[in-house]
């Protein structure tokens, strides 16, 4: 008869599981940091482009996005994925309208940025919750908690204020936001990993990304090889897409939604900061209330979740 094991052995393996989970913990906090920081600085890195426009540095980052994605799938080896997306026509369409949605986001960050409005840009991603919210609520038909309807109200109220700093509503901010909650949406319908989805939405942009780059090349206006340097920045698109997203989903394992929900606001924060103490963007009183007012509506969030978290923490244990 085998003896039973000593009871020390269960606080030794509980501990070490210990060990181990504040460690995958603290990674993912950090791989979280690294991703939502470097699309915070992603303002420093578009400018180094011009004088190339907005589209065609749009339709760079597409064509070598998928070169980096597909040498990675090449090194990964994972291809099962394509046949079971090819049958299944339902998510190859939600796919093309991803596509889509990204390439809009995508190019109005880039024109927001190259134009000098990388603080309007920064507003997109401030509110970008507060539209995710709101298709909950018109698309989901779900139900808000107190806290989010007050959170929206401000936030409405911070557009309005805006919309008089501005002299017009901030339409860059509001279609970064109301893209990229629109791509969060269809991106939770197709359910592929990250990489996997990556690949599939450039694969999907590269034939018109492709076409227009080759006539701008084709007709001497295309930018690309002129300068040693700024053709190895239009490589370099395709990789700093990429690895913050590679950055994300690694993280997105290791940490709570909740955890990770905190952190996005990182990015808008670097781009404000950018757009306000490198760009020198003029901010009039009118522009601080309606960044105050944005701010005020996310804290009511982040305190609503946090409380929420540690109530459900409570009742598990």
């Amino acid at each position: 008869m085998v003896a039973p094991a000593p009871a020390t052995d269960g606080g030794v393996a509980r501990s070490e599981l210990r060990a181990h989970e504040v460690q995958r913990h603290r990674q993912g906090l950090w791989l979280a940091v690294a991703a939502y920081g470097m699309w915070g600085l992603f303002p420093l890195y578009w400018p180094l482009l011009a004088p190339a426009g907005a589209v065609e540095i749009l339709a760079h980052r597409m064509v070598w996005s998928l070169a980096v994605v597909l040498v990675l799938l090449v090194l990964r080896r994972r291809w099962a994925w394509v046949r079971e997306l090819l049958g299944q026509p339902a998510r190859l369409v939600m796919l093309v309208l991803a596509s889509v949605v990204i390439s809009v986001n995508w190019g109005t960050y880039i024109y927001g940025v190259n134009s000098g409005n990388v603080v309007e840009t920064s507003l997109g991603y401030f509110i970008n919750p507060l539209v995710t919210i709101a298709f909950a609520v018109v698309l989901l038909r779900e139900r808000l908690r107190p806290a989010q309807w007050a959170a929206v109200v401000v936030g409405l109220v911070a557009v309005a204020v805006l919309t008089g700093a501005y002299g017009r509503p901030p339409w860059l901010a509001l279609l970064l936001a109301f893209s990229f909650g629109s791509y969060g949406l269809l991106k939770k319908k197709v359910n592929l990993p990250a990489v996997e989805g990556l690949a599939a939405e450039t694969l999907v942009q590269f034939v018109p990304a492709m076409a227009y780059l080759l006539v701008l090349q084709a007709t001497g206006i295309g930018a690309f090889g002129r300068d040693l340097g700024q053709s190895a920045l239009f490589v370099g698109a395709g990789v700093v897409t990429v690895f913050p997203l590679l950055c994300f989903g690694a993280a997105a394992i290791r940490l709570p939604l909740s955890i990770t929900g905190l952190i996005q606001y990182l990015a808008p924060v670097f781009q404000f900061v950018i757009g306000v103490a490198v760009d020198h963007e003029r901010m009039s009183p009118a522009r601080w209330t309606g960044f105050g007012l944005v701010w005020l509506a996310l804290l009511i969030l982040v305190v609503d979740a946090v409380r929420r978290s540690r109530s459900s923490d409570s009742f598990v244990r």
